[in-house]
């Protein structure tokens, strides 16, 4: 009588995904996310349900997801979450979508504060957006206090939505302050930082970019000036007067920075610098020890 079950609405999301001028580059795999979300399932409890009725309000939900989707938006924003580490961070236009590359950096930051092998640690995250890396590391090390710095306050709020998520415990552990870099930090916590954590923009400003990112992610932070060095440079000038001794940076970097990040970090006075490959085997991670 008029019902369309989970299975159909799957299968007209691929159809419609996968036709001529859409943005997917994935049309299976962005549908069955879609449906997911909108029926409320996923998995195996998805595949067991996929022959069950849509209701009117999951339909409306679908149609709209599929949508914003062929408007060529990001599917992360559209499904509004997205998984990063053991994080199901809320995502929208406010703050940049978090990379798997992103998550190697948090990894080589633990692998820091284990080295230091201390019981409690103090870690900065500047421009922290959807407050992925700072949430992360208070979520997988127990004994961190964690600040997170944002320029925009739009990015700051949806980091405070995220971290009600967290949980009471983790989430006395982070503070969330407005400013530039360390400008948003009190002066009393210079000299007192066992680690400094950051994805900055490091795009340059005639560096072409996806239109799935261009149009949609906030420029601000992707794109750091006219070399792409800039933000990267600012950070690790600076780090060093917040570090306390054998504390470290690690700064995300793009592909082609390696040499000129690591020349910047030495210039700033870190003596033990190496740049750390992602899973792809592409420098990634600059790790600069004071």
């Amino acid at each position: 009588m008029g019902t369309v079950s989970w299975r159909q609405l799957l299968a007209d999301a691929g159809h419609r995904l996968g036709g001529p001028g859409s943005p997917s580059s994935a049309p299976v795999v962005d549908a069955r996310r879609i449906v997911e979300e909108a029926s409320g399932w996923d998995g195996a409890e998805l595949h067991r349900r996929l022959d069950e009725p849509a209701t009117e309000r999951g339909v409306a939900h679908f149609d709209r997801m599929v949508v914003r989707r062929l408007a060529g938006e990001p599917l992360q924003y559209v499904l509004g979450r997205w998984g990063f580490r053991t994080l199901d961070l809320a995502l929208d236009l406010r703050a940049l979508i978090p990379r798997p590359e992103t998550e190697q950096v948090v990894t080589e930051a633990l692998r820091e504060l284990d080295r230091m092998g201390a019981g409690s640690a103090r870690v900065v995250d500047l421009g922290t957006g959807s407050g992925a890396i700072a949430l992360s590391v208070a979520a997988e090390r127990e004994g961190t206090e964690v600040w997170a710095t944002d320029v925009s306050p739009d990015a700051l709020a949806l980091a405070r939505a995220n971290l009600a998520g967290l949980g009471r415990r983790r989430a006395t552990r982070v503070r969330l302050v407005e400013g530039d870099w360390f400008a948003a930090l009190p002066s009393s916590l210079a000299g007192t930082v066992d680690l400094v954590v950051a994805n900055p923009p490091y795009v340059a400003a005639c560096e072409p970019l996806p239109a799935e990112v261009a149009d949609w992610e906030p420029t601000g932070a992707l794109v750091a000036g006219p070399t792409g060095l800039e933000a990267i440079a600012a950070i690790v000038a600076e780090a060093p007067g917040w570090l306390a001794p054998d504390a470290a940076a690690v700064v995300e970097i793009g592909a082609t920075q390696a040499a000129a990040a690591t020349d910047l970090a030495r210039t700033a006075g870190f003596s033990d610098v190496e740049v750390r490959p992602d899973l792809a085997g592409r420098p990634r991670a600059l790790v600069a020890r004071r």
